[in-house]
């Protein structure tokens, strides 16, 4: 017969090998783990504290799969200058107020913008006739947006004070075979801003590009023509990052837990 007081008594992961909560402590690690992973995005969004300033929404990270601002209801735009038609639409234009670290406008530029399939590169399936601009600090800028394909395009600057340009934007959108005008006075100091089209999937096919203020501020990553794809961009590192350190975390407590749970279980089970 066997020395049941003899017998070898399991330790470590043994323990959960050998109880009924084996199961249950993987389950709560894969759930802590999981629970936990969309906290890294979160973080990464988190409201300002009092006295910070809002950070400005990146559309390079933006998931414009779904997008298709023809078809979204704008009333809800009250506080935006906007005039829209069934040919396009122009928002936010300003030809009068420059910003206040400007005191008064510099000078005054003009751009011609076409958009459609023949500009795109190489891999893409849409363009614009050029991919970088660049104007002195304080200058009143007019932009003649002309889309030469058959479907919506527009043209969407990011990041001008958002006190003279709710949401910091200046947009320009036009129906397929037709042309819209805005102006936008930039303020001062050396900017890099982005432009896009935010229609559903077109600046990941092409319509991306690089507006620079003075000497600008670097170049932003995947610009066609302008900059590799493979521009290394670290926020999204810091967010990927994020993600990672709370997945381990979440594996950690829930392998504690299960493990704990089970040495609990064995002593229950050993006191009857």
């Amino acid at each position: 017969m066997t020395d049941m007081k003899n017998e070898s008594k399991p330790t470590g992961f043994g323990v959960l090998k050998n109880t009924r909560y084996s199961r249950w402590a993987v389950l709560a690690s894969l759930a802590c783990g999981l629970w936990l992973l969309p906290a890294g995005a979160m973080a990464q969004t988190a409201e300002p504290k009092a006295g910070e300033a809002k950070p400005e929404m990146d559309h390079t990270k933006m998931d414009h799969s779904k997008m298709d601002h023809s078809k979204m209801d704008h009333s809800g735009h009250d506080h935006h200058k906007m005039v829209m038609d069934d040919g396009g639409m122009v928002m936010n234009w300003n030809d009068d107020t420059p910003s206040r670290d400007c005191g008064k406008i510099s000078g005054d530029v003009a751009f011609e913008v076409r958009a459609g399939r023949k500009y795109a590169e190489q891999g893409q399936s849409f363009g614009f006739s050029q991919n970088e601009w660049n104007v002195p600090a304080c200058s009143r800028v007019t932009i003649t947006f002309v889309n030469e394909d058959n479907i919506r395009h527009q043209w969407m600057l990011h990041g001008l004070p958002r006190y003279l340009y709710p949401q910091g934007m200046f947009h320009l959108e036009a129906s397929g075979g037709t042309t819209r005008k805005g102006t936008f006075i930039v303020p001062s100091g050396d900017k890099t801003f982005l432009v896009h089209c935010d229609m559903a999937q077109h600046m990941e096919k092409g319509l991306k590009a690089q507006f620079k203020v003075g000497s600008g501020s670097g170049d932003l990553p995947s610009v066609p023509g302008i900059t590799d794809a493979r521009v290394h961009d670290p926020e999204q590192q810091n967010s990927g990052t994020w993600q990672l350190v709370l997945l381990a975390s979440g594996l950690m407590i829930g392998v504690g837990a299960g493990v704990g749970g089970g040495w609990i279980g064995r002593k229950s089970h050993k006191s009857k």
